[in-house]
């Protein structure tokens, strides 16, 4: 279990807290608005109205004793360019803040991020992906160059072995699972059979995946 500070409690906010409850860690939630504060504390250990800027407050909170520190702060750059700052300053072990443009990628990790996600570059990509490809059902980006997709059979590929698909030979392409009614097999062979239905976990580079799954 993990100890998780949260600072901004928007939407996005708001949905990270959420699933970290689901995943059973502990999260300390702080926001400016009061509102906004009691609709999380359902899904927190504690909850704190506040202003993140303010270098006495977030050293109240002993921000070296939490796993993470998460600012999401998506309506203010100066607010979480400074909030960044002060996490890392007052000893945040891992500091991962929220950047809405690139260039603010750029400063915030020159202050202080350890990592920074840019939700709509992120999701509009996934988009792109997920719907001009007749194939792609999900992806998991690994690094540049680099993701694992979960794929549909092409028509062609159905009653086909794994060895007579070629992915590996052909594109570089690792299969990775067969998926087929929500069960998943990794175990696989050469000689296992591909059957409609199905779909497989593939890892490889970008460029291989679009030519193999014309995206």
């Amino acid at each position: 279990m993990k100890s998780v500070l949260v600072i901004g409690l928007g939407n996005f906010g708001m949905l990270i807290v959420k699933q970290i409850h689901e995943l059973g860690h502990q999260v300390m939630a702080i926001d400016k608005n009061e509102s906004r504060v009691n609709e999380a504390l359902p899904y927190v250990t504690n909850a704190l109205i506040g202003d993140s800027t303010n270098a006495n407050f977030l050293a109240s909170l002993g921000i070296n004793n939490y796993d993470v520190c998460i600012e999401t702060i998506g309506n203010d750059f100066q607010s979480s360019l400074e909030t960044t700052s002060l996490l890392k300053e007052l000893g945040g072990k891992m500091v991962v803040s929220r950047a809405n443009r690139e260039v603010q990628e750029k400063f915030l990790l020159r202050n202080g991020a350890d990592e920074v996600v840019n939700p709509e570059k992120q999701i509009a990509k996934w988009t792109a992906i997920r719907y001009t490809s007749n194939y792609i059902l999900d992806y998991v980006k690994l690094d540049d160059n680099y993701a694992i997709f979960e794929v549909e059979l092409p028509d062609a590929w159905i009653g086909k072995n794994i060895r007579e698909v070629n992915l590996r030979q052909r594109y570089g392409i690792n299969i990775m699972a067969i998926k087929e009614k929500g069960s998943m097999k990794l175990a696989i062979s050469p000689d296992d059979i591909l059957n409609e239905g199905q779909t497989l976990l593939v890892v490889g580079e970008h460029k291989a995946i679009q030519k193999c799954f014309h995206i």
